[in-house]
């Protein structure tokens, strides 16, 4: 039997996340997008709820909830706006759990406490000018000289990698060859501040405006050799399996975007007025509305199938595929139908669907474009090789 309520204490979170997102980042976000300013009291506002420690053990200073309830925060938090919820997306996903997944005991006790209550931000460094979606053409290199990694090369587009509070960056490199000739890629932790680790100024984006993200560089920057994350050779393949996880909270901050403009919606149809009446009486903005319900109902049944399979401990790469494909899918038909509700006003920066409309398209680029989850799903199908 399939059920898809939510038990008392996700509800509950859902419920708090919800009344933070409309009472406190929906009043002040647009003057943050508009500034192309980092939230900081937005962001110290998450971290006092717990929310950067929601799916970590207690042990390492989390919540002991799970990847779920990190998903019900970031569709909530995306209904309003997605800077934010990206913020705690990728300080999550990206930042402490590859920590936690794949760290010593020793790493863990250093970094995850202050990354699980919010006090710091992780990055990830995978992708590269150069590199795109081929990931595996890491050009980035790391030398063992002794017993320091010494490190060479650029990433771009690392979120959370510039702001006051970040803490670290783990970095995918080249740390030798296999056996067969191929690339050996290591991932390897850089805290920030590190000499000949540089962060460039931040970029001019489309959206996501009051979110953090540079280019980085790195000029013979040495870390010590423990600063290893896992396993020697493994880097890629774990990053791989962090992707995974990262798919489905994409696809619930997708939901939440296109929740937002549904929301939206609904208000402005009842109030906004033209031919004798409010706009909401006609079938030809029912039926927008109505479709984009349905692509909501939809992307959201799909992003829980795959938390719910990742939960069980079942294989769940094809469900997470379809869901970030669906929901990012959701986020893009959604924004700009609802731009197109709203007319003029639509395509204003300060109506909240202005702002959905920007900051939709990554979401088909980011963790995956909707090219490689059509080649995930068609692998899983055995219709390409593996």
């Amino acid at each position: 039997m399939i059920d898809d309520r939510l038990d008392e204490e996700y509800e509950a979170l859902r419920r708090t996340v919800r009344d933070f997102a409309r009472a406190e980042v929906a009043p002040v976000i647009g003057d943050y997008y508009e500034r192309e300013e980092f939230p900081y009291d937005l962001v110290a506002g998450m971290a006092g709820m717990g929310l950067f420690g929601l799916p970590f053990p207690e042990e390492h200073g989390g919540m002991g909830g799970d990847y779920f309830a990190l998903c019900l925060a970031l569709e909530e938090l995306a209904r309003v706006d997605s800077s934010v919820a990206i913020t705690l997306e990728a300080g999550v996903s990206l930042g402490a759990m590859p920590l936690y997944r794949f760290g010593t005991e020793e790493q863990k006790r250093r970094w995850l406490p202050a990354l699980c209550a919010g006090e710091k931000l992780g990055a990830f460094g995978l992708t590269e000018p150069g590199g795109g979606s081929d990931a595996g053409a890491t050009r980035t290199s790391a030398t063992l000289d002794g017993d320091e990694w010494v490190i060479n090369g650029s990433k771009s587009f690392i979120t959370n990698s510039g702001t006051d509070i970040t803490s670290l960056v783990t970095v995918t490199a080249v740390t030798g060859s296999k056996p067969d000739g191929g690339k050996e890629i290591s991932t390897i932790i850089v805290p920030a501040g590190t000499p000949g680790f540089t962060v460039a100024p931040k970029y001019s984006k489309v959206g996501w405006n009051a979110s953090d993200t540079h280019e980085l560089a790195f000029d013979d920057c040495r870390v010590p050799a423990q600063n290893l994350l896992g396993e020697r050779g493994r880097g890629y393949a774990q990053f791989l399996s962090i992707l995974d996880e990262g798919r489905i909270a994409i696809a619930a901050l997708s939901v939440g975007l296109a929740q937002g403009c549904v929301d939206e919606c609904l208000r402005y149809v009842r109030e906004r007025e033209a031919f004798g009446g409010p706009i909401g009486r006609y079938q030809t903005i029912q039926f927008k509305l109505a479709d984009m319900e349905m692509r909501v109902h939809t992307a959201r049944l799909a992003y829980y199938q795959a938390a719910a399979k990742m939960l069980r401990g079942e294989p769940f790469k094809k469900e997470a595929a379809i869901a970030k494909l669906t929901a990012s899918n959701a986020a893009m038909d959604n924004s700009r139908e609802a731009t197109q509700i709203f007319g003029g006003y639509g395509f204003m920066n300060e109506t909240p669907v202005g702002r959905f409309y920007r900051d939709a398209k990554i979401l088909e680029i980011g963790e995956g474009t909707s090219e490689v989850q059509r080649m995930l799903i068609a692998r899983e199908l055995g219709l390409t090789p593996a």
